[in-house]
């Protein structure tokens, strides 16, 4: 790496639907990242636009040397986006940012900041926002599930974007396999002690690009790459209803012989033994679909090739 680049920070612009927003995004960063004194270059990934996006974006190429445009085949959303943005990136640092600036540019200069002090992965999380009452609320839920039931602990008001160092970058590019996940996800997995830094998030003055379809695909693609919850629910469902069967089982046994066959001063009817014989079955089912399941998880975690751990890389 040159001089320059030891300091360069690589945005990474997700671009969808975007002819009016490209330019007056553009101009901002330029703006204020040449008022910080921060070398920077813009990284356009757009993710299958049917507008002028891209023209736009490549008209921006043309006239920037420090702006590259690339673009997809199709629409894959904008966890992918940063995965390219990432994999593109030639800055000692990278943050992948929207479109419309809902991520103010001032919280990406301090992010930069806090990586120019040590820190190898900055996320700005969400002291407020204003999207709505049901986004807002599904936002929140999403947020409780993922802490409350999956290995990933996101910051109080949830984030999906991070400043990253180029040690964190290479990881994420390199040995993390992109499907069905997004970067912020692998991120909080990684360790490196992450910083957070808290932003109003401003209401958007657009209609959002990213659907509700979008958002629930994301929010089980997310889950399922983070949590064994399912599985352990499902384990400890059969085992519960096996040791119940067996239990009630007892119960009935003692019934027919010692109490003339009443239990608790009820008669025991005479299906009640087919009852317990169909629970005990399904339990012994569910249990063992249970414990092929963890198998199945072990399978899907190396996979992945997530890296069994991480050694940090000594400063000199």
């Amino acid at each position: 790496m040159n001089d320059l680049n030891t300091k360069l920070l690589s945005i990474i612009l997700s671009s969808y639907q975007s002819e009016r927003n490209l330019i007056p995004t553009c101009q901002k960063i330029n703006e204020h990242l040449k008022l910080e004194n921060i070398p920077f270059e813009i990284i356009i990934i757009d993710d299958g636009s049917t507008d002028k996006s891209l023209e736009i974006a490549t008209k921006l190429e043309k006239a920037n040397k420090h702006i590259r445009a690339y673009s997809f085949s199709r629409n894959y959303t904008s966890p992918y986006t940063q995965f390219a943005g990432f994999s593109l990136s030639k800055g000692a640092c990278a943050v992948p940012m929207a479109d419309d600036l809902q991520r103010p540019i001032e919280s990406v200069v301090k992010m930069y900041r806090a990586w120019e002090n040590g820190a190898k992965i900055v996320i700005c999380y969400r002291a407020s926002r204003d999207d709505g009452a049901v986004s807002d609320f599904l936002s929140s839920t999403y947020y409780f599930i993922m802490n409350r039931f999956s290995k990933v602990k996101f910051p109080p008001g949830g984030a999906d974007g991070f400043l990253a160092d180029r040690e964190v970058i290479d990881i994420l590019v390199n040995k993390i396999k992109h499907n069905n996940t997004s970067p912020i996800i692998e991120a909080l997995q990684l360790g490196f002690d992450p910083v957070f830094i808290p932003f109003d998030r401003p209401k958007s003055l657009s209609k959002s690009r990213w659907t509700l379809k979008k958002k629930i695909a994301l929010a089980l693609n997310t889950f399922f790459a983070s949590s064994t919850f399912p599985i352990k629910l499902v384990s400890f469902l059969g085992l519960f209803i096996f040791i119940l069967t067996l239990v009630l089982s007892g119960f009935i046994i003692y019934a027919k012989l010692y109490t003339n066959n009443r239990l608790f001063g009820f008669q025991v009817p005479g299906w009640t033994t087919i009852v317990l014989l169909t629970m005990f079955f399904n339990g012994i089912l569910i249990f063992s679909l249970g414990i092929i399941a963890e198998y199945v998880w072990r399978i899907f975690e190396e996979v992945k090739g997530r890296p069994p751990f991480i050694l940090r890389k000594k400063d000199n």
